[in-house]
């Protein structure tokens, strides 16, 4: 017989849970499915049962809401109440935690990382924009957003005729 071993206090990762699933004993994964799902399993297909609880435990741990886009979105809806139209949509780029920014710039490769704190890591440092990592790479100052392509080059002013 096996020596019980207790479980941490703090909770598993999503990534060990779901690598566990193909380990849980059929019971045990209903008990979870219950417990995610507050049903029955629908079917007795374990291969079925571990795909979706799979995408539950993800959908519970990574859908956060963003602060910034819900206090921008209320200062819009208040504009438009206001003024009776909308005005030109701000100029961001939050990206989503874990997007990856690639740009080759001199025959090197960049990477960069979006966090989930609205920063970016570059060489395992945090920036807290764009420009920064693009002047940092370049040597000049750059706009981030335009340097890593999340903003298309402004079209150059054509000569008036005379």
């Amino acid at each position: 017989m096996k020596a019980k071993i207790d479980k941490p206090a703090m909770p598993q990762s999503v990534v060990q849970q779901i690598v566990q699933l193909p380990e849980l004993a059929m019971p045990d994964l209903k008990v979870l499915w219950r417990k995610l799902f507050r049903s029955d399993t629908p079917t007795h297909n374990r291969q079925f049962l571990e795909r979706r609880i799979a995408h539950k435990l993800q959908e519970l741990e990574l859908y956060k809401t963003d602060r910034n886009l819900l206090d921008r979105n209320k200062r819009r809806i208040d504009a438009l109440i206001k003024n009776g139209k909308a005005r030109v949509r701000e100029a961001d780029y939050h990206l989503v935690a874990g997007t990856m920014l690639s740009r080759v710039y001199q025959g090197k490769e960049y990477h960069v990382i979006a966090t989930s704190t609205g920063c970016y890591e570059f060489d395992g440092r945090p920036y807290e924009s764009l420009s920064k990592i693009a002047f940092e790479i370049t040597g000049t100052r750059w706009s981030g957003p335009l340097f890593f392509g999340l903003r298309a080059r402004p079209n150059a002013k054509t000569p008036t005729k005379k």
